[in-house]
C-alpha cells in the first residue's frame, strides 16, 4: 500500500511566532519532522502544506515537497486540520497521484520516530478502522484532579464516575492526542472528516509525544534534544 506523509505548517503561529521554523538544536523545528519521515523509509512522498514562502523554502531544503501553496482561506486562525488535510488529498489526486494511506504529522511534535510511525501504519492496515491516532495517557486526568467552574463560579469535577475515585491510578484511562494521525484515504474521502467514530489509539511514550505549544515547552524541548544528542538520555 502506498503511503504519504502530510505536514501542515501555516505561517501564522500565535503562541510562539514563527514556531514552525524556529531553531531547535541545530535545525528548524519543521526539519526534525521532515527528516524523521524521510529517514523512516515508510513514505513515497513527504508533503508540506503551507501558505508561507519562508516555510516552503526551508521545507524544500530539508527534502520535503511543496506541490501546492495552501490557500489563504485555509490558513486563518479558525481554519481546521481537517480542511488542510482534505485539501491536500484532493490537490494531490487532481495532480494524478494515487495513494492509500496519508499520515499527518504535527511538526510541533518533533520526537516521533520511525517505530511510532510504522506501528501506527501497521495497525491501520490490519484493523477495520478509518484512522489510527497516536496517544499517551492524559495527565492530569479529567476524572481526577481537573475541575471546571460552574454557572455560579464554583469549581466542580470535569468528569464524574458512579464510583468515587480516590486515587489517580483508579481513574478511567483517558487518551491525549499527540501529533500523528494515520488515515485510510478511501475512508477520509468518504466521510469528509478526520474525526470519525472508527479511530483506534496507538500508544507512544510521553517523550516521543511531547508537543510544543508554549514558550516553556520549547525550552523543555531544547533541553530534551540536547540531552538526547549527547546520549545523556535515551527515548
Amino acid at each position: 500500500m502506498k503511503s504519504i506523509c502530510f505536514i501542515p505548517a501555516r505561517g501564522g503561529s500565535k503562541g510562539i511566532p514563527k514556531k514552525n521554523i524556529r531553531i531547535l538544536g541545530d535545525k528548524p523545528l519543521i526539519a526534525h519532522t521532515i527528516e524523521s519521515a524521510l529517514d523512516s523509509g515508510l513514505f513515497e512522498n513527504i508533503v508540506v502544506s503551507t501558505d508561507d514562502d519562508e516555510i516552503a523554502k526551508i521545507s524544500k531544503q530539508y527534502g520535503a515537497e511543496i506541490p501546492f501553496m495552501r490557500p489563504k482561506e485555509l490558513s486563518a486562525d479558525d481554519s481546521t486540520f481537517d480542511e488542510a488535510l482534505l485539501h491536500c488529498v484532493k490537490e494531490l489526486r487532481a495532480q494524478g497521484q494515487e495513494f492509500d494511506i496519508i499520515a499527518a504529522r504535527d511538526c510541533t511534535v518533533p520526537f516521533i520516530d520511525k517505530n511510532d510511525m510504522k506501528g501506527a501504519i501497521d495497525l491501520l492496515i490490519k484493523s477495520n478502522c478509518d484512522s489510527v491516532f497516536t496517544v499517551c495517557h492524559a495527565h492530569p486526568n479529567p476524572y481526577f484532579g481537573m475541575f471546571e467552574a460552574n454557572t455560579r463560579g464554583f469549581l466542580e469535577p470535569s468528569k464524574t464516575s458512579p464510583k468515587p475515585i480516590k486515587r489517580r491510578q483508579d481513574a478511567p484511562i483517558v487518551y491525549e492526542l499527540n501529533g500523528l494521525y494515520v488515515h485510510s484515504v478511501k475512508r477520509l474521502l468518504e466521510t469528509g472528516k478526520m474525526f470519525t467514530d472508527k479511530i483506534i489509539p496507538y500508544e507512544i511514550s510521553k517523550e516521543h509525544g511531547f508537543m510544543i505549544d508554549y514558550e516553556i515547552e520549547f525550552k523543555i524541548a531544547e533541553i530534551m534534544y540536547d540531552l538526547r544528542k549527547h546520549s545523556k538520555i535515551d527515548f
